[in-house]
């Protein structure tokens, strides 16, 4: 077998690659992962601990800023007129109640309307994170369809806002027949917002403005070094 044999520059060249090889491996095995890469995570943590904390800092600047904002639209929401004009909800439903009755003493062309029964809703259901109160009554009414079609339209339509659900609506057969009486039996739930009062709006405000951070909860966050 023939040997290969190497000029003494080809050797110093073997040597030095050899070598660049060695300190290759020897960096990656003693210095990359114990000391290189771990400071390079700490590198990454700091600037995530800077971001954060300018971030506190701007909310911080704007604090008052919104403060004054959510006080102005919490003062306009109660002044608003899509909201019923009582801030309790018992004086509030026997509000709904009038308008019921005068919804249907207004419309009495093409035939007849009358209420047999309205009720006030004890606690009525609100939806998930709804920030108002809300006043509803049961209302049960003997009407022709022409009076019946102007009545809701009364009661939906304008200001405050109103809102008739659970609609049922089915044909009295004896008055239909005998012809002596509304031939439609009506049933329906009419509710509206109570009108926030001034501690609740100013209430809002506090909430909303207690979320921002404070000034202690950014200098308790960790500290970013250079």
């Amino acid at each position: 077998m023939k040997t290969l044999k190497l000029t003494p520059r080809d050797s110093r060249i073997a040597a030095v690659g050899l070598l660049l090889l060695a300190l290759a491996l020897a960096y990656f095995l003693l210095l990359h992962w114990w000391f290189v890469a771990p400071l390079r995570d700490v590198s990454a943590q700091m600037d995530d601990l800077r971001d954060t904390q300018s971030r506190y800092a701007a909310a911080i600047a704007e604090k008052p800023q919104l403060e004054r904002r959510i006080a102005a639209l919490g003062a306009g929401q109660a002044a608003s007129s899509a909201f019923l004009p009582d801030d309790d909800p018992n004086t509030a439903a026997a509000d709904l109640m009038q308008r019921v009755v005068d919804a249907v003493g207004a419309h009495t062309e093409g035939g007849s309307c009358t209420v047999t029964q309205k009720m006030p809703v004890p606690n009525p259901a609100s939806a998930s994170g709804e920030p108002y109160r809300k006043a509803a009554v049961s209302i049960n009414l003997s009407c022709d369809i022409e009076p019946l079609v102007g009545v809701l339209q009364a009661l939906e339509q304008g200001t405050p806002y109103l809102f008739v659900d659970n609609l049922n609506i089915y044909r009295n057969p004896v008055a239909a027949r005998q012809g002596n009486g509304p031939s439609l039996e009506v049933q329906f739930t009419l509710s509206g917002y109570v009108r926030p009062a001034n501690g609740a709006t100013s209430g809002t405000a506090s909430a909303a403005a207690a979320s921002a951070p404070e000034p202690d909860d950014a200098a308790d966050a960790p500290e970013a070094t250079p």
